[in-house]
This record gives C-alpha cells, sequence and structure tokens, in this order.
C-alpha cells in the first residue's frame, strides 16, 4: 500500500520516491509500447503516466471504442517494471482536441462542462461506470502496479466549483478507488486554493524554478509531500510558429534541483508521440501562455508532432536531453538506493528501434472526388456537431438574392478555416480570427464555403466550442438563409471511386508506396499547402506548410511488406503531385 506525508511516500512500509516519466498510450501505437516504456525504466524512471482521453473512448454517446488499451498498456509497463499513475479526467488538457471532453456532451451543456451540473455529471459517471473497472483491479494494493489516480486536471486554472472536485473524487472512491487520489495545479495560490481537497494529495505543475513552486504548494499544503505531477522540460508546438526547444543541460539542472529539494517528479513529457488523425486541440490568446507574436490569429492549432522537445523524440529514439537526464536520475539512484526502487530488480537496457526509411519518391496516380455526405437543408448553417461530426468537413451552400447589385459577403463565427466559392471559381480563403475585408458578391450567385476544423480549444474559456459556420453568411446585413450542408467525416479514410486524372485540390490523391522491408517513414507532401494524409486508411495526421512540422512521422507497425496506399487531401490553392519520404524530421 502506497502511503506518504510531509516527508515522503512510503510503499509497503519502505521509502519509495517516484520518479515518473509521461507516455500517452494513445499517442503512441500498441506495437510501439514495450519499447517506449523500456526507454522509461532505462533512464532511470520506476513509474509512467498516462492521461484518458474520454472522447477518443467515448466519440458518441454510449457507444465505446478502445477501451481495453488502458488496461493493456498498464500490463506492458508493470512487463517492463514500471508503476503507474493514471489521469482519467474527465477533462485532460493535453494539449488533445477539446481537452479530452466529447464534443458531443460539451455541444449540449456548454458552459456548464466542468461543474456540478447534473447533466454533466450524468454523463461523467456512465464514463466512469465502465473505464474505472480496470484501473481498479490494476492497483498497486491489489497486486498491480497502479499507485495514485488523479481527481480531474488542473481545476485551479479553470473553475472553482468544489462540489464539482467532491463528486468526482467520491465518485472514484465509490468505484473501489483505493490508492491515493491526488489533484495536480499551477504553482499559483488562486490554482491550488481552487483546485484542491481536503483529504485529497495535492501536487503542482511547473517547468522552471522549482524551489519556489514547491514553497506555494508547501503553503497550500504542509502536510503532503513534494510532488512536481508535471515538470515541463519541453513544449508543445502550434502550426505557424517556431518548433519549441529547451537547453538539455538547463532541464537537467532543474530535474536535479527538484531532487534535491526531496520533491518526487513526472516528467512531462518523457516521450510524447504524434497527435493522430484529428486529435490535435488547439489554443486561444485567452490562454494566458500564448502569443500571436509569430501567428496571424489568436486561434492557434497544435501541430501533428507531439514530440515535445522530450527526451524521447516523436519515434522514441533518444536525445541530449534523455542522457543528461539519465545521468541526473542515476546519480539519485547511487545515493539514495532506498528511494529509486523498481517494480522489479532487472538490469534495464535501452530497446532497439526499427530502421528508418530510404528517401523516395511516391507519384500521386490516383484522384477521386470528395465524396461528401448527403446535403442537410437548414435555415441557418449547422455546426459539425449539429450534423453529427465530431471532425472533419462541412461544404455549406447559399443563394445570394438576386438584388441586382453587389455587395459585401462576411462569415460570422468561422471555425476555423474556410475556403470561398462563388459560381464555382475559388475566390478567397478564410481563417478563424483573421480579419479580412468583406468579399465583394454579385446579386444572384451561388455561394459556397468549404469549412474545415482544426482541433477544438483544449485549454482555457473557450473550451467546449463548436465547430463549422457557428455564427451566420451575411450579405452586407442581411443573413443568408436556407443552407444547405454536406458534411465529410475524414476517419476512416472516405470511401471513394478513384480514376485517372490531374492532380489538384480538393479531390482524394492516391499513389502507392512498395516495400520489400518495413521501417519508420517521415513523409512530406512536397508543394502541398494544408491538407491530410493516410497511410493504409489510417489518418497519420494534418500538414501545413507553414511549419514548424514539415514531415509527419509513420510507425512501422502502419506499414507493410508490399503494396501500401497512401492518399492526400489537399485544401489549399495546390496541386501536388507527390508524398516524399526523408530520412530524418523535419521541425522548423
Amino acid at each position: 500500500m502506497l502511503t506518504y506525508d510531509s516527508t515522503g511516500f512510503l510503499l509497503d512500509g519502505r521509502p519509495l520516491r517516484i520518479l515518473s516519466g509521461a507516455v500517452h498510450y494513445f499517442r503512441t501505437r500498441p506495437e510501439q509500447w514495450p519499447a517506449r516504456l523500456a526507454a522509461l525504466r532505462a533512464m532511470g524512471l520506476n513509474t509512467v503516466e498516462t492521461y484518458v482521453p474520454w472522447n477518443l473512448h467515448e466519440p458518441a454517446e454510449g457507444r465505446f471504442e478502445r477501451l481495453p488499451e488502458l488496461a493493456a498498456f498498464l500490463d506492458e509497463a508493470a512487463r517492463q517494471g514500471l508503476w503507474a499513475i493514471v489521469r482519467p479526467g474527465p477533462y485532460i488538457c493535453a494539449e488533445w482536441d477539446n481537452g479530452g471532453l466529447p464534443a458531443w456532451l460539451t455541444a449540449r451543456v456548454g458552459r456548464r462542462a466542468r461543474t456540478a451540473d447534473p447533466g454533466y455529471l450524468a454523463a461523467v459517471d456512465a464514463f466512469f461506470d465502465v473505464l474505472l473497472p480496470a484501473v481498479v483491479e490494476r492497483q498497486a494494493d491489489r497486486g498491480g502496479n497502479v499507485l495514485l489516480v488523479q481527481v480531474e486536471n488542473e481545476y485551479g486554472s479553470f473553475g472553482s466549483d468544489r462540489g464539482y472536485l467532491r463528486h468526482l473524487a467520491d465518485g472514484l472512491l465509490r468505484r473501489g478507488v483505493t490508492v491515493p487520489l491526488f489533484t495536480s495545479d499551477g504553482p499559483e495560490d488562486h490554482m491550488l486554493a481552487a483546485g484542491t481537497l481536503p483529504g485529497v494529495l495535492a501536487t503542482v505543475n511547473f517547468g522552471s524554478e522549482p524551489e519556489a513552486g514547491f514553497e506555494a504548494l508547501r503553503r497550500h499544503r504542509p502536510e503532503d509531500p513534494l510532488f512536481c505531477m508535471e515538470y515541463w522540460n519541453g513544449w508543445f508546438d502550434h502550426w505557424d510558429k517556431p518548433h519549441h526547444t529547451r537547453d538539455a543541460a538547463d532541464a537537467a539542472d532543474t530535474l536535479r534541483r527538484i531532487l534535491a529539494a526531496g520533491g518526487s517528479v513526472n516528467l512531462y513529457m518523457a516521450h510524447g508521440g504524434t497527435n493522430f488523425g484529428t486529435t490535435a486541440g488547439a489554443n486561444h490568446q485567452d490562454a494566458p501562455f500564448n502569443s500571436t507574436e509569430w501567428t496571424r490569429s489568436p486561434f492557434q492549432p497544435v501541430t501533428t508532432s507531439y514530440d515535445y522537445d522530450a527526451p524521447l523524440d516523436e519515434r522514441g529514439a533518444p536525445t541530449e536531453k534523455y542522457r543528461l537526464f539519465q545521468a541526473v536520475l542515476a546519480e539519485f539512484a547511487a545515493e539514495h538506493p532506498d528511494q529509486a526502487r523498481f517494480l522489479d530488480d532487472r538490469t534495464p537496457a535501452f530497446p532497439e528501434l526499427p530502421p528508418v526509411l530510404a528517401p523516395g519518391r511516391v507519384p500521386l496516380t490516383g484522384f477521386a472526388a470528395l465524396p461528401f455526405g448527403p446535403a442537410v437543408p437548414d435555415p441557418v448553417p449547422p455546426t459539425l456537431e449539429e450534423l453529427g461530426l465530431e471532425q472533419g468537413l462541412v461544404r455549406y451552400t447559399f443563394r445570394v438574392p438576386d438584388a441586382g447589385s453587389a455587395a459585401g459577403l462576411r462569415v460570422e463565427g468561422l471555425r476555423d478555416r474556410a475556403t470561398l466559392r462563388v459560381d464555382g471559381k475559388r475566390v478567397a480563403e478564410l481563417y478563424r480570427g483573421v480579419a479580412a475585408e468583406p468579399v465583394q458578391v454579385a446579386g444572384g450567385s451561388e455561394v459556397e464555403l468549404l469549412v474545415e476544423s482544426l482541433g477544438r480549444v483544449n485549454y482555457g474559456p473557450q473550451l467546449g466550442e463548436t465547430k463549422g459556420i457557428t455564427g451566420g453568411v451575411r450579405f452586407e446585413r442581411q443573413y443568408l438563409h436556407g443552407c444547405r450542408a454536406e458534411p465529410l467525416a475524414l476517419e476512416p479514410l472516405p470511401a471513394a471511386e478513384f480514376g485517372p486524372g490531374e492532380p489538384g485540390s480538393e479531390v482524394l490523391a492516391r499513389g502507392a508506396l512498395t516495400l520489400e522491408t518495413t521501417g519508420d517513414a517521415f513523409l512530406a507532401v512536397p508543394g502541398g499547402l494544408h491538407g491530410y494524409l493516410w497511410v493504409n486508411g489510417f489518418l497519420l495526421g494534418r500538414y501545413d506548410a507553414g511549419g514548424p512540422q514539415v514531415t509527419l512521422f509513420c510507425p512501422q507497425p502502419l506499414l507493410r511488406e508490399g503494396a501500401n496506399e497512401l492518399v492526400v487531401l489537399e485544401l489549399g490553392d495546390a496541386a501536388p503531385a507527390a508524398v516524399e519520404l526523408r530520412t530524418a524530421p523535419e521541425l522548423g
């Protein structure tokens, strides 16, 4: 049993310093878990931490998917000799779409999300009923490896509904969680005051100045051990901004100071992985860490890569930060062998990684029109959520009244990017939060807007936003009513009839990659402006010429010997003719 007091943790009566690293099972493929977890152990960590994204596991109300993955990940961690920390939410942030909350739920409850609203809590309870049995049976006090379970996530950064937190904590206990519960919050007094609960372990999150962070925690919880639940040793990336890096020696020095202060630690991230598909979240200037210095909009989507400048890079290879962290942890283990304990006594070794495929070029030779779903008539443009879409594209069509003269046309509440066509001609690309003069449109014209969601805000007051056209389309001051909306989901790969043709935008373009042996790959779409790339029907994610990410990482398990199908959907005014294989990730 894990117990604690102000001096630290005891596991079955013996001292334990929790030396953890974050690896999200949902940002790696299951076939990669053994290597990623073995690499944590080889670094000197004795614990792995993971979030649980609710929207991945309940994409529609009452329809549960991929739930066995969490249990399988925890079991693999145990096989690798690691204890585990589980953070089931319901909100996780994590730069994940909608902070992990299901879009079908937040569209319904709106600003009542993350409160004690009965409708919101009923949905949370129904999910936890299904999710938690796998965690409960793997707790350390039942012979498993789960040491701690979190209550919500950084709630003090968002709200002050103590009744909500109490409901969650009581619900975890009622469902059989017997290991210690904990909260985690930023190192500011108002966050630690609002985000903690009496009788529940409090932890703190920070990226530097550990002494100040721990001092703030002590002010609020002198009886709790020091624990940095998120040591931000790197940072995530937004499209159109430079790739984040942090000096490895500086990061290692902060880790050494955390341990010297007597603190336990969770590296966020130890391995970041990939925001496959359309799972990447977004931020907005309402979040205090955001800046529009390099971007054209206060809305900032997160990149497909979640490399995070972590000790293990997106592919799982060790970096200089990994080697320096390994040295710090080895020093600690030598000085405190009684505290730096593992689940077992094996000698850790860094795992072998797959090879990287050689450079190559895959011509795109087959083309298909976008297979939109049936048109939905509506007086006003319906949102993605109203159309039953979590992510994807919607083509909205309007007829402008024939008033005889041209006037300005504008889109209100665009989320997030749109191509505007007038009478079939592409005339503009619109982007959320970017000021633009109204487009002059003649009366009687047919207006078409192809709208793309770029990820829901995952942190801050805009959490729970809807997607599509959330306001309306106005011709001068007049709303255009009588909309026709055609949805297109991007996962799985839309079924389409491919044939010969010419490269272009807003079509599916297909090529064949033939392999004698498989490996990891880094894929680029030269000439593409922004769009999506599928491999064997699996959506790797978004690409964008604005960077900083040039290549998309394709892990070996997605490839096979023989023929592999690559499909590109280019949405910019471009005509990519090929997909290229590169030998290394390109992050600028």
